[in-house]
């Protein structure tokens, strides 16, 4: 097999997939009566969560194709949305107006071609000052807040640390409360529903099924973030919704076949997209984390042989202490090595990373083996933060996986994939539907 190069030239950070499918949400489809938080982030009645369901392939309605192409272009011109979506000019100019309209799309008059002979031809753009969607990623040790304009970017977030108890009703009155707060700042803003990313098995009705690290079983997560914020919901395993975010960012992947998304943090998990629709089974999210390692000399140290034991940032640094190093994150260990290589420490820092860097690199071969997509992206900052490893991750590629020709690079989120995956979860449904959903909001 030939040595693996990973890719880590960013991509583009419009938001410009389709609609990236991870699926369409249940509940009302169009117009129904869910609470929103228009201009006001005072909290209303709870609704039933909008999840997302196991579906690939949605028919795009033709606002939701309109508005694709005009996110995709940034500044784009009726005439190339009509040969972008196929639609007739009409129905394209329907659209442009519906969506105008709604406060999603402007024209820049401003950006209009000059000497032109008869009617101007105005560009047309997501309105920055526009409709916006709140994303929620609760993660293990931290969670993140974040608003996202209807092109994707983040438009405000905040960080917060996870509470430490296993209580679910303590950690999601703060969540909420921190979330309450948050949306005072866009109260001039229409609020369109919220996205919720979270580790661990997630079923249909946003029902947290199962998650180890937070020691949660059956917390209707959906059901109560969305009475506490005011805000229709949508919730999905946050490996999932990265691959959705990974589309957003790199719209070239939507016709270009399938795509393993491995990541590493406080987690590792991975998720698969087909033709620009992330793959949701009915029973969760893949689970790897319980697969066995080999060859772990100082990861591990309790020898339980799975792999999430030894190479999540806790466990690394856990193995780190048992080896003698005064360390209190992954990245202390980076540093050690990378400041003092000739020390014993910095040996030993060294050997850490080399070893987890084996330990992933042959975890993602097997797993790339076994779904053999046509390429992976390396997610999480397991990889994002510490470049130094990635050397590592290859050579166990190399020399573990049997297809010498797949591509692997490294997601273009960076260390900001967690506030993209709450992105993509909030505006998977304004997306799919996004008259429906400004109508809803608006109600």
């Amino acid at each position: 097999m030939t040595v693996v190069d990973f890719d880590t030239r960013p991509t583009s950070t419009h938001s410009a997939a389709p609609r990236p499918a991870v699926s369409r949400p249940a509940g009302p489809r169009s117009g129904g009566p869910h609470p929103t938080a228009s201009r006001t982030p005072a909290p209303r009645p709870s609704t039933a969560p909008r999840v997302f369901a196991p579906q690939l392939r949605v028919a795009d309605k033709p606002a939701a194709a309109v508005l694709r192409v005009i996110r995709r272009g940034g500044l784009v011109l009726r005439d190339e949305i009509v040969k972008e979506t196929q639609l007739s000019a009409a129905t394209v100019n329907r659209q442009v107006t519906a969506l105008i309209e709604a406060g999603l799309v402007r024209e820049r008059a401003d950006r209009a071609a000059s000497g032109v002979v008869g009617r101007p031809r105005l560009p047309l753009e997501i309105d920055p000052d526009g409709p916006v969607a709140l994303g929620i990623h609760i993660g293990f040790r931290v969670s993140t807040i974040t608003m996202h304009d209807v092109a994707g970017k983040v438009v405000g977030a905040i960080q917060i640390p996870t509470p430490s108890s296993s209580d679910p009703t303590e950690v999601l009155s703060v969540v909420a409360t921190s979330a309450r707060r948050f949306l005072t700042r866009f109260e001039n803003r229409t609020v369109l529903g919220a996205g919720i990313a979270i580790g661990g098995r997630v079923d249909e009705r946003g029902v947290v099924l199962d998650h180890p690290r937070l020691k949660w079983s059956g917390v209707a997560l959906g059901e109560r973030l969305s009475g506490a914020i005011g805000l229709p919901v949508t919730v999905a395993p946050h490996v999932e919704a990265m691959a959705a975010a990974e589309l957003h960012l790199s719209p070239e992947l939507e016709s270009q076949g399938s795509t393993l998304y491995f990541y590493g943090r406080e987690t590792v998990g991975v998720a698969l997209a087909l033709h620009g629709a992330v793959h949701a089974p009915k029973s969760g999210p893949h689970t790897i984390g319980h697969l066995p390692i080999r060859g772990a000399e100082l990861l591990d140290p309790r020898r339980t042989g799975r792999l999430e034991d030894a190479v999540t940032d806790t466990a690394f640094v856990e193995a780190a202490v048992a080896a003698g190093l005064d360390v209190q994150a992954a990245g202390d260990v980076h540093k050690l090595a990378a400041a003092h290589p000739e020390t014993p420490q910095g040996i030993v820092a060294h050997a850490l990373i080399a070893e987890r860097g084996r330990l992933l690199g042959e975890a993602v071969a097997l797993v790339a083996d076994i779904f053999n997509p046509d390429r992976v992206i390396l997610g999480g900052q397991a990889f994002t933060d510490f470049p130094g490893i990635l050397p590592e991750v290859s050579r166990a590629l190399k020399a573990t996986s049997a297809e010498p020709g797949r591509e692997v690079r490294v997601t273009g989120a960076a260390g900001r994939v967690q506030q993209q995956a709450a992105g993509a979860v909030a505006l998977d449904g304004v997306y799919t539907d996004p008259l429906g959903a400004v109508a809803r909001a608006s109600a």
